[in-house]
């Protein structure tokens, strides 16, 4: 899959991060049925990689699902073998480097330009500050990840265009329903949301409310 292509014409990534696999599960395939056509199982979820195997069978091959906080070697794999199309990393680990060798796109969430330099991969490299986002644009990333977002807003997200109006930017971390168009209307690419949209659909909790949510955050990244 092209996961920079995927990220430009949906423009929104759910989260999914839980301590129910079941409730888990029904949120990921829910979210699917909603119409949200990226999601991202972390990690930290209890029985993630069962998840993503499960998920992968009811979804068919062509859904664009991945793996989150993906931080070692064996975690790639692992997640490549449950059937994740796409890694995503807090930060530079190795996982970056083994996704590489496995063909699969990353969602980083740090990268130096040596490590990107082993990818031949679209990369969505983390960055916060001007100085990291040239980094990034030096290291070859397709595009950079706002991490964490929350810290400065649309509003520096705006600011940062300024001096980067090529730099294709998915604010990550913090992003609600009522910030999503002020990052979608100062350049971002995309954005990359979990609680505000999965709220506690992932504890067990009201699916019909997670559908709710979901046609509203569609309907502000489609406006």
């Amino acid at each position: 899959m092209n996961l920079i292509d995927e990220l430009r014409t949906h423009r929104l990534l759910a989260i999914v991060r839980g301590p129910d696999p079941a409730a888990a599960l029904a949120s990921v395939l829910t979210l699917a049925e909603s119409g949200v056509a990226l999601v991202e199982v972390s990690l930290t979820s209890a029985d993630a990689l069962g998840i993503i195997r499960s998920a992968r069978v009811a979804l068919g091959p062509d859904f664009a699902l991945g793996a989150g906080t993906v931080l070692t070697v064996e975690d790639a794999r692992a997640a490549a073998d449950a059937g994740a199309g796409f890694l995503v990393t807090p930060a530079l680990a190795p996982s970056v480097t083994e996704a590489g060798r496995l063909g699969l796109p990353v969602l980083a969430g740090a990268l130096t330009p040596t490590e990107a330099g082993r990818l031949g991969l679209p990369v969505l490299a983390g960055a916060l500050t001007p100085t990291e986002v040239v980094q990034a644009a030096s290291a070859g990333a397709t595009a950079v990840k706002l991490f964490p977002a929350s810290l400065g807003g649309p509003g520096y997200l705006g600011a940062l265009r300024d001096p980067f109006p090529d730099t294709a930017f998915v604010p990550v971390g913090g992003v609600d329903a009522d910030s999503v168009r002020g990052y979608l209307d100062r350049g971002a690419v995309a954005v990359g949301v979990g609680s505000p949209l999965l709220g506690d659909a992932v504890r067990g909790g009201d699916l019909a409310a997670l559908r709710e949510r979901a046609a509203t955050f569609l309907a502000v990244v489609r406006s």
